[in-house]
């Protein structure tokens, strides 16, 4: 399955992760002159340009490239010589493709405080985004998975192009869309947010902006020059960036394909059309429209079309406690605030460390790759709405604060 593969390819051994986010930690900004910086941070005229240097690993997001990004947001917006905000990830592939995930189930099983850490510090960053002030453009060109849409998707402007690659699957890892996702996914049209969160769907090129995930559309090429444009700007104003954003994205060339536009034309052609026409959004009201997620799984089979029949079948293999969770998320998170929501997840992610499906399906998706998790409950029908509602119960004085 791809979306396993692209998971997979992002993490490296365990132990070698969580030794080498302690030394990280103790020597952030310490790095000697022949070790690269995990992200850089620079001003360039009057922008601030944040870049995500690990290509090799797809630019993960780990606890101290946080810990730097997050006080330089603080600084840059203070900084009346700063103007605009500019993310973007190195190496051509990735723009980030989520977090060190492996590492904190492995501190999660033992205790070690990065678990909490991570998550806490990581929607703290993500608030930050979307409450900046000054023009913050996320330049999402490759691979942008989890962590890598907390990153992007809060801030005023996300470009994507046609190497972008977005997915939220977190439910086939015993997670769910977390970084903000019950604030954002419940705001796409129609039912998408919640097909996309349940599924881990992947969207590629032009329908991550026709779905409203990013607010315009460039071609890869042109990213350079479009980023050079964007730091020689004088004291602009989001207007001013936005203006900028328009005139490229009228220069994509006509008839442009991505490689799912293609695939998805030859699988399901009324899919690949979905987001050329905003009318045939009502296909996932209707099928993904239900009090419960056992109702959805209902509508999928009773509808058996070939790309009802595939959806209801990859959620046979999700997490059915990630998938209430999920479910349960998105509808309150769709009438709270940012930081209510990432309240909300917070508590939700203390859960999943607590229980058993989390560290589950990272063992069966990242760790042995056998693709066969084991989930505890097995079914959705054992899932218990008092199970879901302790997920969401407060933490006291250790609930997230900002």
């Amino acid at each position: 399955m791809l979306l396993n593969l692209n998971l997979s390819v992002i993490m490296a051994p365990s132990c070698v992760w969580l030794r080498y986010e302690r030394l990280c930690t103790i020597f952030t900004c310490q790095m000697s002159s022949h070790v690269e910086a995990e992200v850089s941070l620079e001003r360039v005229n009057r922008a601030g340009v944040i870049t995500l240097n690990r290509p090799k690993v797809l630019n993960a997001l780990n606890l101290t490239m946080i810990r730097q990004i997050f006080p330089q947001i603080q600084k840059w917006e203070k900084d009346e010589e700063t103007d605009i905000i500019i993310i973007k990830g190195a190496g051509g592939k990735a723009f980030c493709a989520g977090g060190d995930i492996r590492a904190v189930t492995e501190a999660g099983k033992t205790g070690d405080p990065l678990a909490q850490n991570f998550f806490r510090e990581e929607y703290i960053l993500n608030n930050a985004i979307g409450s900046c002030s000054k023009p913050y453009v996320a330049l999402i060109d490759g691979i942008t998975m989890g962590g890598g849409v907390g990153l992007s998707v809060h801030g005023r402007f996300r470009v994507a192009t046609e190497k972008t690659l977005f997915a939220m699957p977190e439910t086939a890892i015993g997670l769910f869309p977390d970084v903000g996702g019950g604030y954002f996914l419940p705001r796409l049209r129609g039912r998408l947010g919640l097909f996309l969160a349940l599924t881990g769907f992947r969207l590629k090129g032009r329908d991550v902006q026709r779905a409203g995930v990013a607010t315009h559309f460039v071609e890869s090429e042109k990213i350079p020059d479009l980023e050079k444009e964007l730091v020689d700007l004088k004291s602009p104003s989001a207007e001013d960036v936005g203006r900028v954003l328009d005139v490229y994205q009228r220069q994509v060339r006509t008839g442009l394909s991505t490689y799912d536009d293609l695939r998805a034309a030859q699988i399901c052609p009324a899919l690949s059309s979905r987001f050329r026409d905003v009318h045939l959004s009502i296909m996932f009201v209707s099928l993904f429209s239900s009090s419960s997620v056992e109702g959805i799984v209902q509508n999928l089979k009773a509808d058996g079309s070939e790309f009802a029949v595939k959806q209801a079948e990859t959620l046979s293999k999700m997490s059915p406690t990630s998938l209430k969770m999920t479910f349960r998320q998105l509808q309150l998170g769709a009438s709270l605030t940012l930081q209510q929501v990432l309240v909300m997840e917070y508590r939700l992610v203390q859960a999943c460390l607590r229980g058993s499906d989390f560290y589950e399906g990272v063992r069966a998706v990242l760790v042995d790759r056998d693709q066969n998790p084991r989930w505890s409950p097995s079914s959705l029908e054992e899932v218990s709405k008092q199970s879901v509602d302790q997920c969401f119960t407060s933490l006291g004085d250790k609930d997230l604060t900002f």
